[in-house]
C-alpha cells in the first residue's frame, strides 16, 4: 500500500514537471515571433520613428479640398498687328524701272519704295496741262468781265456765266492733280509741270505707314497693275501673339484677362499682356478656339512667326491639394509622409497633378483626411534613410 501511494506521488510531480516544459517550450516558441515582429516593424525601409524632441521640427496638415484656379498652357506664336499692317502696290499700270526698299527696311510715311514708268502718267500729266490752261482763260475771262461791266459793255448774265465757268474749270484742275498725286507723283513735280510744264517720266510707288518692309514682291522691270500688292509694311511696335485654345477650356477664358507670355528665342523673357479677342468660332480641324493678346515691343526684338507660350487662369475647381512642399521624389515618383502614429510615419507614393501656385492637387493614392508631413518632408526622408543605413 505505501508502495502504491509512492508510486502515485511520483507520476503526479512527474506529470506536473511534463507540464512546465511544455509551458517553457510554448514562451520560448512565442518570444522568437514577437521579436521577429518588432524587427521587421523597425526596419521597414518605407517608416520612421523619431524621437519625442525632433517632433517640432515637422508640420502635419489634414489633407483637405482645396479652391485651386489652375493655369491653362497655350502654344503660340508672335504675328504682326493686322490694325498696323499695309500692303501698298501702284496707282497706274507700268514697268519697274527702280526698287528702293528691301524687306527690313524701316520707312516712313510717303517716303518712295519702287519707281515705275506709265504711259497711263504721262496721258494724266496732259490731262492736268489742259486743266490748267482751261483754268488760266476762265480767270482771264472773269478779269475781262469785270473790266466789260463797269463799262456798262455787258449785262450781270454775261458775268454770272463767265464766273461759272471759272469754278468749273478751278474744279477740273483740282481733279486732275488729286489724280496725279495718287498716281504717286510728288508734289514738287506737279508744280513743275504746273508752271515749267515739264513732264514727269516716272511715278513712285510710296509708303502710307510708318513701319518695317516685311514683304517685297516686285522686281525690277516687272509689270505692275493697280491692285497688285508690291509691298507690305508694318508698324512693329505693338505685335499679336496669337494662340489656339482648346474647346474644352474656351468657356474659362475672357477678354481682358491677364496672360503671361514666355518666348524661347529670347530665352525665355517673361513679357504679360491682356486678352484682347477670343474668337467666337471652333476651328473644325484643331477642335480649338483663337485667342489674341497684344504687347508693347519697343525694341522690336519681338518678331513675326516667333514661338511663344501663353500661360492664362482657368476656372476655380474645388480639389484635393496639398503644398508642394510636402512632396518628396523618390525613385522618379512622388512621395509624401504619412503620419500613422504619434511619432511614427510613412513614406507613400502618390499621383499628382502639375503645381498651381504652390499646390500639387491628389489624383489617386490618399483620401481625404490623411495627415500628412507639410513642412520638414526633406528633413524626415533624410531621417528615413539614416536610419536605414543603421
Amino acid at each position: 500500500m505505501k508502495n502504491h501511494t509512492l508510486t502515485l506521488h511520483r507520476a503526479a510531480v512527474l506529470s506536473m514537471l511534463m507540464g512546465c516544459g511544455a509551458l517553457l517550450m510554448a514562451c520560448s516558441d512565442k518570444a522568437p515571433k514577437a521579436a521577429a515582429s518588432t524587427e521587421a516593424a523597425a526596419t521597414n525601409p518605407l517608416e520612421v520613428v523619431i524621437k519625442p524632441e525632433m517632433a517640432s521640427q515637422f508640420t502635419v496638415s489634414t489633407l483637405e479640398m482645396q479652391d485651386i484656379v489652375p493655369w491653362l498652357e497655350i502654344s503660340g506664336r508672335i504675328e504682326a498687328n493686322d490694325r498696323l499692317v499695309t500692303r501698298i502696290g501702284a496707282a497706274v499700270t507700268g514697268r519697274i524701272t527702280e526698287v528702293l526698299a528691301e524687306v527690313g527696311d524701316r520707312v516712313q510715311r510717303g517716303q518712295p519704295l519702287a519707281r515705275l514708268a506709265s504711259s497711263e502718267l504721262t496721258t494724266a500729266q496732259m490731262g492736268y496741262l489742259k486743266a490748267h490752261s482751261a483754268a488760266s482763260q476762265a480767270e482771264r475771262a472773269v478779269d475781262r468781265a469785270r473790266q466789260l461791266i463797269q463799262a456798262d459793255v455787258i449785262g450781270s448774265a454775261e458775268m454770272q456765266r463767265r464766273e461759272s465757268e471759272q469754278a468749273v474749270a478751278r474744279a477740273e484742275l483740282r481733279a486732275a492733280g488729286d489724280q496725279l498725286r495718287l498716281m504717286g507723283l510728288p508734289s514738287d513735280a506737279i508744280e513743275r509741270l504746273k508752271e515749267q510744264g515739264t513732264l514727269h517720266p516716272v511715278a513712285s510707288v510710296s509708303a502710307t505707314l510708318a513701319g518695317v518692309v516685311i514683304e517685297r514682291k516686285v522686281s525690277h522691270g516687272q509689270v505692275a497693275q493697280p491692285g497688285d500688292p508690291l509691298f507690305t509694311v508694318a508698324d512693329l511696335d505693338t505685335v499679336w501673339v496669337v494662340g489656339a485654345l482648346p474647346e474644352q477650356t474656351a468657356r474659362s477664358v475672357q477678354a481682358g484677362q491677364t496672360v503671361n507670355i514666355e518666348v524661347p528665342a529670347l530665352g525665355n523673357r517673361a513679357l504679360s499682356g491682356k486678352i484682347v479677342y477670343v474668337g467666337d468660332t471652333v476651328s473644325p480641324e484643331t477642335r480649338s478656339v483663337t485667342i489674341r493678346t497684344q504687347v508693347d515691343n519697343p525694341k522690336r526684338d519681338l518678331k513675326p512667326q516667333m514661338l511663344a507660350t501663353m500661360r492664362v487662369r482657368g476656372t476655380s475647381q474645388k480639389t484635393l491639394a496639398l503644398p508642394a512642399q510636402a512632396v518628396v521624389r523618390e525613385n522618379d515618383r512622388d512621395h509624401v509622409f504619412v503620419r500613422t502614429a504619434a511619432l511614427r510615419f510613412k513614406l507613400t507614393p502618390v499621383e499628382l497633378g502639375p503645381a498651381q501656385d504652390e499646390l500639387r492637387p491628389v489624383l489617386k493614392g490618399l483620401p481625404q483626411g490623411s495627415e500628412v508631413v507639410t513642412e520638414g518632408a526633406f528633413h524626415l526622408n533624410n531621417e528615413r534613410k539614416r536610419a536605414e543605413l543603421e
